[in-house]
C-alpha cells in the first residue's frame, strides 16, 4: 500500500535527466559526442553594425540634419525684399572639381590596395588644395564689397560654405591620421577599416558640397 503523497523514484530515469541537464548546461560529454549531440549552439554576441561604422552613420545623420535646417531657413528668407543676387566667384567651379577628383582618388585607393598610401595621399592634398580655393572665393568676393552681413544671400553663403569647410577640414585630418597609420605600419585589416569609413565621409562632404551649390546659385 503506497503512502499518501509518496513519490516514485525511477533511477534510470532521474539519471538520465541529470545526464540530459549536464549536456545542455556545460560542454558536451564523450558519452554526448558519441549519441551526435554536440551541446547547445553557440551565442554570437556583439552589434551586427561595428561601432565606428555606426558612430560615423549617426553623425552624418546629424549633419544632414543641419544642412536641411540651413536649407529651410534659406528658403524662407529669400522671400524677403531685401534679398540680393551674388555674384558666383569662378573660382568655385575649380574648387567643386578638385574636391570631386579628390573623392574619385580615394575610391580608387581603397580598391587597390597596393597603392592605397599613394592614392590617399592625393586626395589629401586636394583636399587642402580646396580649403585654399574657398578662402580666395571669399576674397573674391570681399575684393566686390560683399562680406557676411552685406545683405541675406551673402551671410548664407559665407555661414554655409564655412561650415562645410570645418567638415571638409575634418575630412583632412581623418585623412592624415589614415596616413600615419599606413607610415606607422598598421595591419592591412585595421588600415582597411579606418580608409572605409574615411571614403563614406570623404563621399559625403563632396555630395554635400554639389547639394549647397544648387541651393546657393540655382534657387
Amino acid at each position: 500500500m503506497k503512502k499518501p503523497y509518496a513519490v516514485e523514484t525511477q533511477p534510470g530515469r532521474a539519471l538520465w535527466e541529470v545526464r540530459l541537464l549536464g549536456d545542455l548546461s556545460g560542454p558536451p560529454s564523450e558519452d554526448g559526442r558519441r549519441n551526435g549531440f554536440n551541446g547547445p549552439p553557440e551565442r554570437r554576441e556583439g552589434f551586427p553594425v561595428p561601432s565606428a561604422r555606426l558612430g560615423l552613420w549617426i553623425f552624418l545623420g546629424t549633419v544632414t540634419m543641419l544642412f536641411a535646417g540651413f536649407t529651410s531657413a534659406y528658403l524662407v528668407r529669400q522671400a524677403g525684399p531685401d534679398w540680393q543676387p551674388l555674384p558666383r566667384p569662378p573660382i568655385l567651379w575649380v574648387n567643386t572639381g578638385v574636391l570631386l577628383l579628390s573623392s574619385v582618388l580615394l575610391e580608387i585607393g581603397r580598391r587597390r590596395s597596393a597603392s592605397v598610401h599613394r592614392w590617399a595621399s592625393g586626395a589629401t592634398a586636394l583636399g587642402v588644395l580646396f580649403l585654399l580655393g574657398q578662402l580666395l572665393a571669399w576674397r573674391a568676393l570681399r575684393a566686390q564689397g560683399i562680406y557676411l552681413p552685406t545683405n541675406p544671400h551673402s551671410s548664407f553663403f559665407y555661414i554655409l560654405t564655412g561650415v562645410h569647410g570645418a567638415h571638409v577640414l575634418g575630412g583632412v585630418i581623418a585623412l592624415l591620421s589614415l596616413l600615419v597609420l599606413m607610415w606607422r605600419g598598421a595591419s592591412e585589416d585595421r588600415v582597411c577599416r579606418r580608409l572605409a569609413l574615411c571614403a563614406t565621409y570623404w563621399h559625403f562632404v563632396g555630395g554635400l558640397w554639389l547639394y549647397l551649390l544648387l541651393v546657393l546659385f540655382l534657387f
